[in-house]
């Protein structure tokens, strides 16, 4: 007779409910010095990926179990291990381990704190079981599959359901943000009206110049925001990515520019015109990939949902500062 018990707090550490029985095996060890210490040390209940350490012993790869029974005995792990691993924070919430699940499809993640060492690992039967099912003892389930996935995300789906006041205001306030914006932007086009009048052109264009500096902001900030949910925000990761972050968009706001200013010179045969649209798409789309990067950088560190407010909230600065430049060097040169 099965024993019902009650299911873990979502909002409880997923450290609390992490496996401890597991080798880890030390990346310059040889396959037969891996398997000599699994043997000895036991795989547990489950065993999916192993998980290798540097000296240190911090995360530095995962060895998926077919590589590591089919490769020749006097292979260094570190030849055959996948070095690219993605691991769950100790300081993660159940609520956000399952996340994992959905978003990766893997069968199990380790835990790692903020060395990076391992502190314990999870997989997917584990919460298959203890959670949509409630946590009923009763024999072992079968290997999980895709199936787990779509059920684990259905689940996540009815506990973030809420009602429809609770998410207006949830998500209202980081709207006005856009009002705010928006109104700043109508005054702006007020205060250039003369210079709008003067160069249609560049009302014609306007909607591009917008457009793009929309898109390119929404790719940076989707690029962010999948980037934190699997690596720890700190100033060297903020450095590191934001040096990749401004070559790219030197790269887009370049090639974007070069692009529209052809068209309008081919179109209108007018220089300045042209020298004015393309020069404000690249420095447009130059800031819009830096406040994509940033806005999330910036809610993720103070612990506010990126998902719901970075969208409003990077739109409404890269928006106002387009529109800004864009206009300001129209009166300037036009």
């Amino acid at each position: 007779m099965s024993v019902s018990i009650a299911s873990p707090d979502f909002n409880s550490l997923v450290v609390n409910h992490a496996r401890k029985d597991f080798p880890l095996l030390e990346a310059t060890a040889t396959v037969a010095d891996a398997l000599d210490r699994i043997r000895r040390e036991g795989v547990g209940e489950r065993v999916i990926y192993f998980f290798a350490v540097d000296a240190g012993e911090r995360l530095v790869g995962v060895l998926p179990t077919r590589r590591l029974l089919t490769a020749p005995l006097e292979t260094p792990l570190e030849e055959i291990m996948v070095r690219r691993v993605i691991a769950i924070p100790a300081t993660a919430t159940v609520l956000e381990a399952c996340e994992f699940f959905v978003l990766y499809k893997f069968f199990a993640f380790p835990v790692v704190d903020n060395e990076r060492r391992v502190v314990g690992v999870v997989d997917v039967s584990l919460f298959a079981e203890e959670i949509l099912q409630g946590g009923e003892e009763g024999p072992p389930s079968v290997a999980p599959n895709e199936d787990v996935f779509e059920a684990l995300g259905f689940h996540l789906a009815q506990i973030r359901g809420a009602s429809p006041f609770r998410v207006f205001r949830y998500r209202f306030p980081w709207l006005l943000a856009t009002v705010a914006a928006g109104t700043g932007c109508a005054l702006l086009a007020g205060a250039f009206e003369a210079t709008l009048a003067q160069s249609l052109i560049i009302t014609f264009f306007l909607t591009m110049v917008l457009g793009l500096n929309e898109s390119v902001s929404m790719q940076s900030m989707t690029v962010t925001i999948q980037a934190l949910r699997v690596a720890r925000l700190t100033r060297r990761w903020f450095l590191e990515n934001l040096r990749r972050e401004c070559a790219t968009a030197l790269l887009l706001g370049l090639t974007c520019g070069l692009v529209v200013g052809a068209i309008v010179w081919l179109w209108r045969r007018d220089l300045a015109a042209a020298s004015v649209i393309a020069g404000s798409i690249f420095t447009s789309l130059f800031a819009a990939c830096l406040f994509g990067f940033s806005v999330p950088s910036l809610l993720h560190g103070l612990k506010l949902d990126p998902k719901i407010a970075a969208g409003p909230v990077t739109l409404a600065l890269a928006d106002f500062f387009a529109l800004t430049f864009y206009f300001t060097l129209a009166w300037l040169v036009l």
